[in-house]
């Protein structure tokens, strides 16, 4: 350990190593077993969410909340964007239920103070939040992503999302394999998208985005918000895609850390420049990697906005659950969203044609409409097979009647509001 808290991996990595290392820890394989969420959340003011909450009153209000018991994991985003960040639970149930109690104390907390959670994709009114974190890792973010536009900051201070984490699944093929689920991944997820877009409005107005969210992702940098390619072999995709993504910063033991332009990890291991990489920097480069599908051992689901209502996040939570994890569903699911890589083409997630109608169009599109369709359809005959609960599962229909059976978002409702 660095005086500076910075941890180090040992010696210098050199190429071959972190290929291998990359291999290893990025799709760990098995059957099936846990789910994890990661919920961000904005901060509002309770009585009306379009008054600016002065950031004061709102680090206050976050500070007692850090002295809340909880099981969950609990962070704050650069814009003061509160985060829960689950266990990793034995069943979909079990995660659910962790989480709501967590939640429940958290909302009691910030309600003695007039504020209140918020799950929008982007700020619909505020924008633009000044950064409430200062730090080193968050400096250097800024710095590197201001070089592409002002997407970078938007994303840091005024987004929020529903994270789904799966186990990767095993190695053998067929509807639990890991190669499968990878490619399921990059299909579903832009039904996903579009099923759940909820961010038409930033700053007070419309964008022309169902998910404005997802929109300020794939402008945010021209390689870090990448998928590499889900047709190859994922652990050799995944691990060049690392290797050959500029590095965001260099941290250092004192100081502001260097953001260095162009420098892929890859050429940071061969020139050793401007200091040796480890096994640290390896995989603290990987957190600033950020494609819609990110493999840390498990898949990270993060194209889904947070959703409106105490309890609307558990809808995407137990969909995507549902038709990942039982083999069934995975089948029909698979069978269903394939002809929609042909919409894809040959370009990555997310800007490729699929993934842009889904957060411009949401299921207005009527490819992402007949899919979200055969989806929804797999995962309500799916819930009951994984231990779903009767509530959850109605809430599950209610949202396939309300929005997918029309070809409708939660987006779409703020168009009656603000109108």
């Amino acid at each position: 350990m660095s005086s500076s808290g910075i941890p180090r991996g040992g010696p210098p990595l050199t190429e071959r190593e972190a290929e291998d290392l990359l291999r290893c820890i990025c799709f760990k394989t098995g059957p099936p077993r846990t789910v994890g969420v990661e919920l961000e959340w904005l901060v509002h003011e309770l009585r009306d969410p379009r008054v600016p909450v002065p950031p004061p009153r709102l680090a206050a209000a976050l500070d007692d909340v850090r002295s809340v018991p909880l099981v969950s994991s609990l962070t704050f985003e650069p814009g003061g964007q509160l985060e829960l960040s689950s266990l990793p639970a034995g069943s979909l149930m079990e995660c659910l239920d962790t989480l709501a109690a967590d939640l429940r104390a958290v909302r009691s907390a910030l309600g003695s103070h007039g504020l209140a959670l918020s799950g929008y994709g982007v700020d619909p009114w505020h924008s633009p939040r000044g950064r409430m974190l200062h730090e080193p890792r968050y400096d250097a973010m800024e710095a590197a992503l201001d070089r592409t536009g002002p997407a970078g900051r938007a994303m840091m201070c005024e987004s929020a999302s529903v994270q789904i984490c799966l186990d990767a699944g095993v190695e053998e093929p067929g509807p639990l394999g890991y190669h499968r689920r990878w490619q399921l991944a990059h299909l579903v997820g832009a039904v996903l998208v579009a099923a759940f877009a909820n961010s038409p409005l930033h700053g007070g107005r419309r964008t022309g985005w169902r998910s404005t969210r997802q929109a300020l992702w794939t402008n945010l940098d021209p390689l870090r918000t990448l998928a590499p390619s889900p047709d190859g072999e994922p652990r050799a995709e995944w691990a060049a895609h690392v290797l050959d993504t500029p590095v965001m910063c260099v941290r250092a033991d004192e100081g502001p850390w260097e953001v260095p332009e162009g420098l892929t990890f890859r050429d940071w291991l061969r020139t050793g420049l401007p200091r040796p990489a480890d096994a640290e920097d390896l995989r603290y480069h990987m957190t600033t990697l950020f494609p819609p599908v990110r493999p840390r051992g498990h898949l990270e689901l993060r194209m889904v906005d947070a959703q409106p209502g105490r309890d609307g996040w558990m809808v995407p939570v137990a969909v995507t659950t549902a038709v990942f994890d039982d083999p069934e569903a995975a089948e029909r699911v698979y069978r269903a969203v394939k002809p929609l890589a042909e919409r894809a083409g040959a370009g990555p997630a997310p800007r490729n044609p699929l993934w842009l109608a889904a957060a411009r169009d949401g299921l207005a599109d009527p490819e992402l409409h007949a899919a979200a369709r055969a989806v929804f359809s797999a995962a309500l005959e799916a819930l009951p097979r994984i231990g779903a609960g009767e509530e959850l599962r109605q809430a599950v229909a209610a949202f396939h009647e309300r929005y997918v059976i029309p070809g409708s978002c939660p987006a779409d409702d703020f168009e009656v509001v603000a109108s």
